[in-house]
């Protein structure tokens, strides 16, 4: 298995599930955007996103995707739940929900305040969809009420695929605006020892 990787991208989602899994696996670490910096990515990743998961004759650039691809094909793994599970739709829902609810606005702010030029820069655009993201954080917020995960009672991809979201939140300084479990959450997330490693990497 290959992870093509840039610090801090979506690609560290499965690096963690990776970590989590104890899984082995070869990691490149690219500049980021790596359409421009790493020669050949396109012709591994078409679209230039950021990941680029191989594993064999597959290939994977969604992030949450290849989380659940890793738990489905090696495990059985405390870290995923199956059909039988009592919290399988949830946390399916949590799952995908993390990219297209949750990350999908960050990528606006990301884009129009360190992405583009000055001049291209729209505050506007950064202002709503900032407000979009922490709107739909409400769902997060009342999810973890008196509880450390968000499905099941235990550590999933859910948790890593939705700290992800929290994570990339904190790095544009939306954090200042997270209510107490969202932040409890990020902490008691972001210190796990799978995280720490895989941020390290």
């Amino acid at each position: 298995m290959k992870l093509y990787h840039c610090k801090d991208a979506r690609s560290l989602r499965p690096l963690w599930a990776l970590e989590e899994m104890g899984l082995d696996y070869e990691l490149i670490n690219m500049d980021f955007p790596p359409r421009f910096t790493y020669p050949g990515y396109l012709d591994i990743n078409p679209m230039g996103t950021v990941p680029a998961f191989v594993d064999g004759d597959i290939t994977m650039t969604e992030s949450a995707g290849i989380c659940q691809y890793l738990v489905e094909k090696y495990g059985p793994t405390d870290i995923g739940m199956n059909i039988n599970d009592p919290e399988y739709g949830e946390y399916l829902n949590w799952l995908h929900r993390s990219d297209a609810t949750l990350t999908f606005p960050q990528t606006i702010v990301l884009r129009y305040t360190r992405l583009e030029p000055e001049e291209r820069r729209l505050p506007q655009a950064v202002a709503d969809y900032s407000q979009w993201f922490l709107s739909r954080l409400k769902a997060v917020e009342l999810a973890l009420e008196g509880k450390d995960y968000l499905c099941g009672d235990r550590f999933t991809i859910a948790d890593i695929a939705v700290t992800y979201a929290l994570y990339l939140g904190r790095s544009l300084g939306l954090d200042e605006r997270y209510k107490p479990n969202c932040k409890r959450y990020l902490e008691q997330m972001t210190q796990r020892p799978a995280f720490i490693k895989a941020q390290a990497r």
